[in-house]
């Protein structure tokens, strides 16, 4: 490699690092500003309060479903478990097909984002969008399933933090729990976000996708396939749009990115159904398409910007605050992907508990259950929920990286495996 090779290598690499630095400064003090709301929300609506408003087939309970869905903090991958629970202890399918529409696409943290980095009126028209598109969603399926709600329901009562005990538990859930669902999501989008950044001309989209409904239509083919949290989805955004991307095809990315991948449409396929499943999917690619129209069309370009530079308004916050936000949150996300790591390297099932645990079968030790499906901390309290549910169960204990759950105590096979497929996931088998 010559000297000038070198040297432009370097220059690269310091572009890529400069990018990324400030995407943390501006993002830092609103993402953990979203993330304490999302704690105070975790412990602020009860599960059961949550289903009862949702429990009929009707358009208020999907009103209910898309309203309560727009600001909780669940990603695509978590709002599967949590969605196909509320289906399964009494929700209609409208209103589950309206809770599954509108969480994945916003959320505080993700709103609180998009503030910091798209500015104010992209931060109201997303969680607007999530709405709107939620409630026709929902609206559509009820008239598409024509169906009641379905009429059982977990009556069991839940272990909820009362008091002062929320304090503790709110702040574990938004620093803790909630980050180890989104720290690997929200790292690739920054790190694609800068390479975005310092690879493309500045002009790409305008001399490449000029068209502004071309750029939506391949913004479409690439969202749906593909996995991004709506929190990570925002600077990947900003960096588009910075290359020249209208904001219209922008927005298309943002709600649709989160919305749908491959094993959202396969989980709500299995459980709601193929007519359901053609709902969202249209709900989710026309909604996103309108939204860009009206964005391109019908608002002032002057509106949609990316701000990381010097000259917005969020210069208002002073550099120390941004600076130590942006220490925190990095601090955050090392411990979060190291403790994974750790778990990974710990949590592995061995041979000496695949031997074990077939011996102490039905005499109060227990089981060692191998699950599919499960991708987050969502899934792994909504699977811990529905087997501390069963008659027998002394003590639950989920394995995330390994997908295993040991349970104690005397419960029956068949028991735990419908237990299972009633939280969303496929039991691949029990020793």
């Amino acid at each position: 490699m010559t000297e000038i090779e070198e040297w432009s290598m370097m220059q690269f690499i310091r572009s890529y690092f400069v990018e990324i630095y400030r995407l943390l400064l501006e993002m830092a003090p609103y993402l953990l500003l979203g993330f304490l709301i999302a704690g105070i929300l975790k412990y602020s609506f009860r599960p059961g309060r949550l289903k009862h408003y949702l429990g009929g087939a009707d358009l208020r309970s999907v009103f209910y479903a898309s309203l309560l869905g727009v600001p909780l903090p669940l990603c695509s991958c978590g709002v599967i478990p949590t969605g196909v629970s509320l289906y399964r202890n009494g929700a209609s399918k409208g209103a589950a097909q309206s809770f599954l529409i509108s969480t994945p696409q916003t959320g505080v943290d993700s709103i609180m984002v998009t503030y910091s980095l798209l500015g104010l009126p992209f931060a109201i028209i997303r969680p607007l969008l999530a709405f709107v598109t939620g409630l026709f969603g929902g609206v559509a399926s009820n008239l598409v399933e024509g169906e009641k709600p379905h009429p059982y329901a977990n009556t069991k009562a839940e272990a909820y933090p009362r008091g002062w005990k929320k304090v503790p538990a709110m702040l574990r859930y938004a620093f803790i729990d909630f980050m180890a669902d989104i720290a690997k999501w929200l790292v690739i989008g920054i790190l694609i976000a800068g390479l975005i950044s310092v690879l493309l001309p500045d002009d790409f989209f305008l001399q490449y996708l000029s068209n502004p409904y071309l750029s939506m239509l391949v913004m479409l083919a690439v969202s749906v396939p593909l996995y991004v949290c709506a929190t990570g989805s925002v600077p990947i955004a900003a960096a588009l749009l910075m290359k020249g991307l209208s904001p219209g095809a922008a927005l298309v990315f943002l709600m649709a990115g989160p919305a749908t991948n491959a094993a959202t449409i396969s989980v709500i396929g299995n459980t709601l159904g193929k007519r359901s499943l053609a709902v969202y999917l249209a709900t989710i690619l026309l909604g996103a398409f309108g939204g860009g129209i009206l964005l391109d069309q019908f608002l002032p370009a002057s509106w949609f910007g990316v701000y990381m530079s010097g000259d917005h308004q969020h210069q208002m916050l002073p550099v120390w605050l941004k600076t130590v936000s942006a220490i925190i949150l990095a601090l955050l996300i090392i411990y979060t992907l190291l403790n994974k790591m750790v778990k990974r390297l710990q949590g592995k099932p061995s041979e000496k508990d695949s031997c074990e645990a077939p011996a102490t079968e039905g005499r109060g030790g227990g089981y060692l259950v191998m699950i599919e499906g499960m991708s987050c901390q969502h899934c792994v309290m909504n699977v811990e929920k529905g087997l501390s549910s069963l008659d027998g169960v002394t003590a639950v204990d989920v394995n995330l990286e390994a997908g295993t759950a040991r349970v104690s105590g005397t419960p029956e096979k068949e028991a735990i495996k419908a237990a299972v497929k009633h939280s969303g996931y496929n039991v691949k088998g029990i020793l």
